[in-house]
């Protein structure tokens, strides 16, 4: 069995990668052209250079493989508007899928967001794959790109007969974050940079617990359906202190009020702005941050027997990694 990924440098790609390998798939990664990922060095992979913006450098990477993953995507999230976000998040997921159905690929999976349903605010209230999309509300290109995207592969599984499985992460934690993407909270915990939490609360999921679903998806799950991939739905707070105990430092006490939060939000965009810097913190997540967005992953336990390995164990895998290699 060979399988491609694309996007195989990321937290979630990189951990997929050894996954893969570790049940013994022949594998292919598709690396933007120029990049030499620390994540992937030294792994037993055939490595093609190339862009999911151009159909042409994908024809040779997707020779002769009989599984592949789209991981690949732009998670800016600022500025909030990017057309270069909805190119590759849009355009690229339609070059992969035309570069599938040219090949004949046999299972595509495609990973999506959990974003792309709509979340429950209470613990008995989750949502699921059966959740209208709400979160257009936020007009972030990245949110509404992948919504976008997974429409256009499920209009491909009904009209094109392509044989996709969509997987919708939710915050994932773990090794391998060499960006750092998640793994930012983590290192701003243990350096003791953070002063307080939002209101809010989220669905945590570990990373390898998301690969893991993905490579049983190769044989499980039902082709056209979508698969929520999270775990605990916890509090902005929660997360902190189980971060806080792993790391060995106090938690952050202050809980700040919702008006606070935005309004730092939206004093840092506007500095960013100006000044031309990434920002940790926008408007658009400080308001995200004061909303529960909780999610059910019953669905995915259930047909891709996604694990559901304690938050806490994550944690400590991706505080180890940032050690190991001198983040921290």
């Amino acid at each position: 069995m060979e399988i491609l990924v694309t996007g195989p440098d990321g937290v979630l790609g990189s951990n997929l990668v050894r996954e893969l390998l570790r049940r013994n798939y022949g594998v292919s990664v598709l690396v933007e052209t120029g990049k030499n990922p620390i994540t992937l060095a030294g792994l037993p992979i055939t490595t093609y250079e190339g862009n999911i913006l151009d159909p042409q450098l994908l024809d040779k990477a997707f020779v002769g493989k009989d599984i592949v993953f789209h991981c690949a995507a732009s998670t800016i999230v600022f500025p909030a508007q990017n057309p270069m976000v909805r190119k590759i998040n849009i355009e690229g997921t339609l070059n992969v899928i035309n570069a599938s159905l040219k090949h004949s690929i046999k299972r595509f999976i495609y990973v999506g967001t959990a974003n792309s349903f709509g979340s429950g605010n209470t613990l008995s209230n989750l949502g699921n794959e059966n959740s209208s999309f709400t979160a257009g509300k936020y007009h972030l290109d990245y949110i509404d790109s992948k919504y976008d995207a997974q429409l256009l592969v499920l209009e491909a599984v009904k009209n094109k007969n392509l044989p996709a499985i969509i997987v919708n992460p939710t915050f994932m934690i773990g090794p391998f974050d060499s960006r750092p993407s998640s793994g930012a909270m983590i290192i701003a915990i243990a350096k003791k940079k953070v002063p307080g939490f939002s209101s809010g609360g989220k669905n945590f999921v570990a990373v390898k617990d998301v690969a893991t679903a993905m490579a049983n998806a190769i044989t499980m799950g039902r082709i056209g359906e979508c698969y929520i991939l999270g775990n605990e739905n916890i509090s902005i707070k929660e997360a902190f202190v189980k971060i806080a105990k792993v790391v060995g430092v106090d938690a952050p006490r202050i809980k700040m009020p919702d008006r606070i939060t935005i309004s730092y939000g939206m004093i840092s965009s506007f500095l960013a702005t100006v000044l031309r810097f990434k920002p940790s913190v926008t408007k658009e997540l400080a308001v995200i941050s004061c909303e529960n967005h909780f999610h059910s992953s019953s669905k995915a336990v259930k047909e891709l027997q996604l694990p559901q390995t304690p938050i806490e164990e994550a944690i400590k895998e991706c505080y180890e990694w940032f050690t190991k290699n001198g983040y921290l």
